[in-house]
């Protein structure tokens, strides 16, 4: 990573990159479940999870549609991996503020400006008992940059001049850039068109869906399949619901423009694929005789409601019966 580079706007990565998920579904047999799998490699929840996001473990879905498995072949090669499973725990270490700037040799103060700029980009986050927003960083990520000489001025000297600038306007590109990686780390998990246009979707405020997505039935139908916020899980309605929520939306203008175009994309290619889903058609009732419907209710013979069948003769049957008592008693 250059630290002449501030990453400013957000793109759908391709699929076809180092964490792409492999190409096909395998029997249960031939796989094992995430918390198997995490336990076979040594990792904790956390790590693997982490492992999953950078492509280091790949996984598959479940054919029984629950969620993702990672085959025996895949846990035998990473298993087999030269230094495992330390190594393996290196590749996925996340560290803080603090102990990022021991690694690249710089104070808190000073790494904290460059994860502002976006010099260096969170890998994840959590809130901690204070409400306060702790942002996570890949330690091998960190060492890579203090060590490119390119760094060198950034890491030794002042500030330039612009950066300082752009740090006195409140520029933070911490939850921006953590969006753009989380984004690609979900859509490098799917290739289904609805799921990919409902994760750009979730990044953006319903209004500005609802303004892209007229459609009640679409919007219900990527409602289908919004990814879950599981990990950074607060009760509904409360200040840490609604921290996580604003750092899991777009905010800034030119992001939210990107987004929005991404999104436009992202339905075009799904409706191609397959329409949203919608109720089927009540049938209409049978029609009704403008004779039958005009004529008042007491009127109507009883069984003319009833399968449309013919009006009952029975009220005949008393002036036919006199008729023949009359003929014979003349």
């Amino acid at each position: 990573m250059s630290g002449n580079t501030i990453t400013q706007s957000t793109t759908l990565p391709s699929t076809t990159s180092q964490s792409a998920t492999l190409p096909s579904t395998a029997s249960r047999s031939a796989t094992s479940s995430l918390g198997r799998a995490a336990r076979e490699l040594e990792l904790k929840r956390g790590e693997f999870d982490l492992a999953l996001h950078l492509g280091r473990v790949r996984t598959i879905p479940d054919e029984g549609g629950g969620g993702r498995r990672v085959t025996r072949a895949e846990i035998e090669r990473v298993r087999s991996e030269d230094g495992f499973p330390e190594a393996l725990r290196e590749r996925v270490k996340a560290v803080g503020t603090t102990e990022g700037a021991a690694l690249m040799g710089v104070t808190a103060a000073r790494f904290t400006r460059f994860a502002r700029l976006g010099l260096v980009v969170p890998v994840k986050f959590y809130l901690n008992r204070y409400r306060a927003v702790v942002w996570l960083y890949l330690a091998e990520e960190l060492r890579h940059f203090g060590a490119d000489e390119r760094n060198a001025p950034l890491l030794k000297g002042r500030t330039p001049e612009g950066l300082r600038d752009q740090l006195e306007a409140g520029l933070d590109l911490r939850p921006r850039n953590w969006r753009g990686r989380h984004m690609g780390f979900l859509l490098r998990q799917t290739e289904d068109p609805w799921a990919r246009a409902a994760i750009v979707a979730s990044l953006l405020d319903p209004v500005q869906v609802a303004e892209i997505v007229r459609d009640p039935y679409e919007r219900a139908y990527l409602n289908r399949f919004r990814p879950e916020r599981a990990a950074h899980a607060a009760a509904p309605d409360t200040p840490a619901a609604h921290l996580v929520s604003r750092i899991m939306t777009a905010e800034d203008p030119d992001e939210v423009s990107w987004l929005r175009a991404d999104l436009g994309q992202a339905l075009v290619e799904a409706r191609e694929l397959r329409p949203a889903p919608r109720p089927t058609p009540k049938a209409s009732p049978a029609p009704v005789s403008p004779l039958v419907a005009a004529a008042p209710a007491a009127s109507r013979p009883r069984e003319a409601a009833l399968e449309g069948r013919a009006p009952s003769v029975e009220p005949e049957r008393p002036r036919r019966l006199l008729g023949w008592l009359r003929r014979r008693n003349p």
